[in-house]
């Protein structure tokens, strides 16, 4: 795969050193209709209060039935974190040793997916940190201290320990769209192809990992659409600063 002019990436262009075509700015705007309709439809559902009902149906004030569950807490959550940190050890692998498919990849274009997980987890990790919303287990009206808070009220304790929003476990798995928009934007169709299926294999993940945490009560359903939207966000941002940066030294591209 090779750079375009303009935040695409291209395979196999023959002869290898003329640009693709630069695009329209409304062209590429028309790709992010993905990220708006996850937007709208996250803001709906959190207008909705239908976080609270959820989790009133997985669990009532002895608990969550499910949190210490073999397969959910062990599996998916400590094994899901160890597959995460496996996978992004080998991303940063193929960064200076590439191998396999990994060859074709311009190291522009290898340095943009390391960077792109990489931010997208220390965003996540930076908006928990300062957040004071506490997990669903910690309510009162599941057997914790806990009042309910919205994650939109900035700055309220809710009388837990906090530092639960948006879900650091799911972005384990989301972190990951980053790895896809290099092959998602290629003029190749090939490329396309191999694209979309990393993407629908990374949101598959990062769903069940989400899943996996709200049916624990780790989690309301709205922080894995959060998590999902912030980790689209910083790796479609991140792709867009790349594209700029090869475009404006394209022996980098090479």
């Amino acid at each position: 795969m090779r750079f375009s002019v303009f935040g695409e990436y291209t395979a196999a262009i023959p002869p290898p050193h003329i640009p693709a075509p630069e695009r329209p700015l409304r062209s590429k705007l028309s790709k992010l209709w993905p990220w708006a309709v996850l937007l709208c439809l996250t803001l709906s559902w959190d207008a909705s209060g239908a976080d609270l009902r959820v989790m009133g149906w997985l669990g009532d004030t002895q608990g969550f039935a499910l949190r210490d569950h073999g397969w959910l807490a062990s599996v998916m959550h400590d094994g899901g974190k160890r597959v995460a940190m496996l996978m992004y050890a080998c991303v940063l692998t193929m960064l200076f040793w590439p191998v396999g498919i990994w060859r074709r990849v311009a190291q522009i274009q290898r340095l943009e997916v390391v960077v792109g997980i990489t931010v997208s987890l220390l965003a996540v990790s930076a908006l928990k940190r300062w957040s004071l919303t506490s997990c669903p287990w910690e309510l009162q009206a599941f057997g914790g201290v806990a009042s309910y808070v919205s994650h939109w009220t900035w700055g309220v304790s809710d009388g837990g320990s906090g530092h639960c929003f948006p879900g650091g476990h799911a972005s384990s798995a989301f972190a990951f769209l980053a790895l896809s928009l290099p092959w998602l934007t290629s003029l190749d169709p090939g490329d396309r192809g191999r694209g979309q299926k990393l993407l629908a294999a990374v949101v598959l993940a990062g769903l069940a990992l989400g899943a996996a945490q709200t049916l624990r009560g780790a989690h309301y359903p709205s922080h894995t659409a959060w998590t999902a939207w912030i980790c689209a966000t910083v790796a479609w941002a991140n792709h867009w600063v790349f594209a700029w940066w090869a475009k404006s030294n394209t022996r980098l591209a090479s």
